[in-house]
């Protein structure tokens, strides 16, 4: 099985619970927290754990939380590079409204790299055992991160043929572009920012990223769509996937799980069509779990089945 390495730059420990109703100024009486690892690689590594390929998690790791970081990770069974910081690794904070079933969601910033610490970054991929064939680069910068490390991180992956699979936003994907990846998973507001335009519609969704396949800076586009599904664009044409109707009870963790969909049926040489519609299947049924719980094997399973069976692709030239 392919060897699959994630980088999280900004990890955290992602602490939810749910109180029966949120009214501002008054002391809440909230559940018991559940404490789960979190940013967007090691998200990619817990569900591609739960698909049944193994990773290896690079990230920078620093104070108390960043020790609970490693020991939920352990809790999980996934290999780890952790890399010694000074600074504490962030906890997010995600609270339910039992009455309502919304969802608050509280990201904090991270605590700054230091240029040795993200010198440290770089030389714990160049001492990995052998390049993998996969690096997922995924998740938000922490302050005091240019996106030109990344793009540095992508260029040297390039040269030793790895497949670098990107899944940020803003400045950092756009380096990531520049540098050229294999695969890029924007949503389509990011891709809208890209174009310069307020709003895309399914078809000029297609034509932005097929802009991206001919410009050399990636083999591969998912754009995810939200409820949409996702429009997967590659050299062969375009393929929209809609996403199953589910009772959904969370977004956390959605994009992520559909990127080790992803990179989970590339490992194992299945088809683009495949690939994608187990992408949309994973990330679907992340949704349908409370808080940062990921998807259930199970339903990834189901939800695959059925949109290999009911939706054929649909190519576009």
């Amino acid at each position: 099985m392919a060897r699959i390495v994630t980088l999280t730059l900004n990890p955290t420990v992602d602490k939810s619970t749910t109180a029966d109703h949120i009214i501002p100024d008054q002391k809440l009486r909230c559940e018991a927290p559940r404490f789960e690892p979190g940013g967007g690689g090691i998200n990619v590594s817990r569900a591609l754990r739960r698909l049944g390929s193994n990773s290896v998690a690079v990230f920078p790791v620093g104070g108390p939380s960043g020790q609970l970081l490693r020991q939920l990770l352990s809790d999980e069974h996934i290999e780890q590079h952790p890399i010694e910081v000074e600074g504490w690794t962030r906890e997010n904070f995600i609270v339910v409204d039992a009455s309502t079933s919304q969802q608050y969601r509280f990201g904090m910033p991270g605590t700054p790299l230091r240029p040795e610490e993200q010198q440290q970054v770089l030389q714990a991929l160049q001492e990995l055992p052998e390049p993998p064939e996969f690096l997922v680069i995924s998740g938000s910068l922490p302050p005091g991160v240019e996106p030109e490390l990344l793009a540095r991180i992508a260029r040297a992956a390039r040269e030793l043929g790895v497949k670098v699979v990107a899944d940020t936003s803003g400045p950092a994907l756009a380096a990531l572009l520049d540098a050229g990846v294999y695969l890029a998973k924007p949503n389509v507001g990011e891709l809208s920012k890209m174009q310069g335009v307020e709003e895309l519609d399914s078809q000029a969704v297609a034509g932005a990223a097929r802009q991206l396949v001919q410009a050399g800076k990636c083999e591969i586009v998912v754009v995810s769509m939200g409820p949409q599904g996702a429009c997967v664009v590659s050299a062969e044409g375009a393929d929209y996937v809609p996403a199953p109707s589910v009772k959904k009870r969370s977004t956390v963790g959605a994009g992520d799980s559909m990127v080790a969909g992803l990179v989970h049926g590339l490992s194992e040489g299945r088809s683009l069509r495949e690939t994608a519609r187990l992408g949309v299947a994973c990330g679907t049924a992340a949704t349908m779990n409370p808080g940062t719980e990921l998807f259930r094997k199970a339903d990834v399973d189901r939800l695959y089945q059925w949109l290999l069976q009911t939706m054929p692709a649909a190519v576009g030239a």
